[in-house]
C-alpha cells in the first residue's frame, strides 16, 4: 500500500498539472506573419492540448508526449491585430493583446546590447526624443534576455535551455528607454516605412565571442582552436561572454521555435585578436542558426565594427576584422553589412549614433527581404584598381551613381610602391573612380583605404552610405 502512495501522488499531480507556457509566448507579443508559428510548453502528460487563435477560430490541437512538452504549428494571417489565442488541456490560458507582423532576432556584443538611454557616461543620439516620443499605440513590441525594468540579467548555461528569463513589453517610453538602441531604431523605420506591427526579440551580452553564441554542434569542426571538454564537467563557468557555447545555450537555445523574419548581429570586437579564425566561424555560425531555427536560410544582417582606438593605438589592431567581416558578406548566403565608418568614435568605443546603425540595417532589409528596390543600401567596396601614369585609378561595387563627394580631396588614403612602405597619399573622384597618387611616389603598385584602428570616413555612395575599408595589396 506504501509503494502505490508516491504512484497515487504523481498521477494526481499529473491530473492537475497546468499548461507551463516558454517566457517568449506571452502576452504582447508578435507573431510573424503568413507563416506556420510554433506554440510549445508543458502540460499534463499524454493529454490533448487545444489552441484556438481568435484570427481565425480554427482548432488546433496536439497530444503532450510522456513528459507533458507539447509542439502545435498554426497558421498565421496577414498583419494585423490585437488577436487572442486560447490554449487549453482542461485549463484554459488566454494570450492577450498579440499582433501579427514582422519578428527579427537582434544579438551580439555591447553595441547591439547598449539601451536607447545610453550606458553611464555613454549617450545615445537622439535618445531623449525617442524615449519621450514612444507610444504604446505605435504597434512595436520588445522581447529581451537582457535586462528586467533596465537591470542587467545574465543568463548562460553549459547545457541547452528550453525557457530563459524575457517578457515581452509594450512601445512605451519607459520600455523604449531600457531596449536595444540599434534594435529599436531598427523596429522603429521598419514599422514606419511598411506600416505593419514589428516585434523585436533581444539577447545580447556585453563583451561576448561569436564562440559563445554559437552551439556545440557548430564548434565541434574547430575542435583544434575550441576545447569543449569543460562542458561535460561540474565547474562553475567565470566568464560566460568569452566561453564558447554557453549564450547559446542560455539566450539562443530556448528561443529557436520562436518564428522569426530575420537575425540582427552586432559583434566582433571582441573577436578582434582572432580575426582569421572569424572568418571561418561566421559563416558556420549563421548556417548552425538556420539549421537550428529551420525555417530556410533566413535573412542575416550585421554591422562591421565602428573606428576607435583600440589599445590605445590608431595603427591596425583591427583593421584585418574588418576585411574579414567584409568576406563573410560573401561567404554567407542572404547577408548584408552595414558600414559604420563615418560614425566611430576614437575614445568610445560605443558610439552614440545608434539610429544611423539602426537605419542602415532597415535599408538592407527593405531593399533585400521586403522588396523595396528604389532603397539604397549596400555600401561601397573594392572591386578594382588599375595603374595609369604615376596614379592608381580605383573601382568601386555599389557605386553606380558614382563615388561622392565629388570634386573633393579624399582623406584616409595611402599609397606604396615596390619598397611596400605606404605614406599619405592625395585621392579625388575622377569619372566615377578614385584617383590616388604621391609626388613621392613614380610607380605606385598598392593603395590602402582607412587602413587603422581609428580613421574618419571620406568615401560615400550617392545615398551617404559610407564605403568599407579595403587593402589591394596582400602584404
Amino acid at each position: 500500500m506504501l509503494l502505490l502512495i508516491p504512484l497515487l501522488l504523481i498521477f494526481i499531480h499529473q491530473l492537475d498539472a497546468k499548461i507551463v507556457l516558454p517566457a517568449v509566448l506571452g502576452d504582447n507579443m508578435v507573431l510573424q506573419q503568413q507563416s506556420k508559428v510554433k506554440l510549445w510548453g508543458n502540460a499534463a502528460r499524454q493529454t490533448k492540448v487545444r489552441v484556438t487563435p481568435s484570427w481565425n477560430k480554427n482548432v488546433y490541437s496536439v497530444n503532450s508526449d510522456d513528459k507533458g512538452d507539447f509542439v502545435i504549428e498554426i497558421q498565421t494571417p496577414e498583419a494585423g491585430g490585437p488577436y487572442q489565442i486560447s490554449i487549453t488541456d482542461s485549463e484554459e490560458i488566454i494570450l492577450k493583446n498579440i499582433l501579427i507582423g514582422e519578428v527579427w532576432f537582434c544579438s551580439g556584443q555591447s553595441n547591439m546590447e547598449m539601451p536607447v538611454k545610453g550606458f553611464s557616461g555613454q549617450p545615445v543620439k537622439n535618445s531623449l526624443d525617442a524615449i519621450i516620443s514612444a507610444d504604446a499605440a505605435t504597434p512595436i513590441r520588445m522581447f529581451t534576455t537582457d535586462s528586467e525594468n533596465g537591470k542587467w540579467v545574465r543568463q548562460s548555461s553549459k547545457q541547452p535551455q528550453t525557457d530563459c528569463k524575457g517578457r515581452w513589453m509594450e512601445h512605451t517610453s519607459e520600455n523604449v528607454a531600457n531596449i536595444s538602441a540599434v534594435g529599436y531604431f531598427f523596429a522603429r523605420y521598419i514599422q514606419k516605412t511598411l506600416h505593419v506591427p514589428v516585434g523585436i526579440i533581444v539577447s545580447s551580452w556585453g563583451g561576448s565571442r561569436v564562440e559563445a553564441w554559437m552551439s556545440r554542434e557548430a564548434l565541434e569542426p574547430f575542435s583544434a582552436e575550441t576545447d569543449l571538454s569543460f562542458l561535460d564537467n561540474e565547474e562553475r563557468v567565470k566568464n560566460p561572454s568569452q566561453t564558447p557555447v554557453v549564450l547559446y545555450n542560455g539566450k539562443i537555445a530556448p528561443l529557436t521555435n520562436f518564428a522569426i523574419r530575420g537575425f540582427l548581429w552586432y559583434q566582433g570586437e571582441s573577436n578582434r585578436n582572432n580575426a582569421d579564425l572569424y572568418t571561418r566561424l561566421m559563416p558556420a555560425f549563421v548556417k548552425d542558426l538556420r539549421t537550428k531555427w529551420n525555417i530556410g536560410d533566413f535573412p542575416f544582417y550585421y554591422v562591421q565594427i565602428a573606428p576607435f582606438n583600440y589599445d590605445s593605438r590608431e595603427e591596425a589592431s583591427t583593421v584585418r576584422l574588418r576585411e574579414v567581416q567584409e568576406q563573410n558578406g560573401r561567404d554567407i548566403p542572404n547577408s548584408g553589412m552595414v558600414t559604420t565608418m563615418d560614425i566611430g568614435d576614437s575614445l568610445l568605443i560605443h558610439p552614440a549614433d545608434k539610429e544611423t546603425v539602426g537605419n542602415r540595417l532597415a535599408y538592407w532589409a527593405l531593399a533585400e527581404t521586403y522588396n523595396k528596390s528604389y532603397v539604397g543600401y549596400a555600401p561601397p567596396t573594392y572591386q578594382s584598381m588599375e595603374i595609369k601614369d604615376s596614379s592608381i585609378l580605383v573601382s568601386f561595387n555599389h557605386a553606380e551613381q558614382g563615388i561622392c563627394p565629388i570634386n573633393t580631396k579624399l582623406k584616409g588614403f595611402e599609397i606604396a610602391g615596390n619598397d611596400k612602405m605606404f605614406i599619405p597619399a592625395t585621392a579625388i573622384e575622377k569619372g566615377g573612380k578614385v584617383v590616388v597618387s604621391s609626388e613621392k611616389i613614380e610607380k605606385p603598385v598598392a593603395v590602402r583605404y582607412l587602413y587603422k584602428n581609428f580613421a574618419e570616413a571620406s568615401v560615400f555612395n550617392v545615398y551617404g552610405i559610407p564605403a568599407s575599408p579595403f587593402r589591394t595589396d596582400k602584404w
